[in-house]
């Protein structure tokens, strides 16, 4: 009888999680994880695709969250609906401004020149502080002004 209970414990604790990710507060940060993601003008796969993305890391401003569904924000400030399961909570960023921003070996304007990155790089975000940001470009890592790039900060 208790062997019985067990599994049904076990899928009960399974089903959760998801649950437990969906509360998930929103604003956040959060990542496409596939190669390609369709936006859409409402929550459902009935609303017509208004936006396709096509880069695997970009990161995306979730602003609202609805049953499996995320509201959110692109670097450009374009909206619409995604599903939820083809979004990462790995933190990325992209290169904005004008010209490339330099990737440096220390976080500040004397650390050695490493790398430039020119507007559109999407890399990984690792930590920031004072106003600089470990960024990871395909394994060519630096750190880069956080103003150069959007992904990073409060959402």
């Amino acid at each position: 009888m208790k062997f019985r209970i067990l599994p049904a414990i076990i899928l009960a604790a399974l089903m959760s999680v998801p649950a437990q990710a969906q509360k998930r507060e929103a604003p956040y940060w959060a990542t496409i994880k596939t190669s390609e993601l369709n936006m859409r003008v409402g929550p459902s796969r009935e609303f017509k695709i208004a936006w396709v993305y096509k880069r695997e890391g970009l990161p995306i401003k979730v602003i609202r969250v609805a049953e499996g569904w995320r509201l959110v924000r692109d670097s450009e400030g374009t909206e619409g609906w995604v599903s939820g399961n083809l979004l990462s909570a790995n933190r990325g960023a992209v290169v904005i401004g004008d010209g490339v921003a330099a990737m440096r070996d220390a976080p500040a304007e004397t650390g050695k020149l490493k790398w430039n990155a020119a507007v559109g790089v999407v890399g990984s975000l690792g930590d920031c502080s004072a106003g600089w940001c470990e960024f990871n470009v395909a394994g060519r890592e630096g750190w880069i002004k956080q103003s150069r790039i959007w992904g990073a900060g409060e959402p």
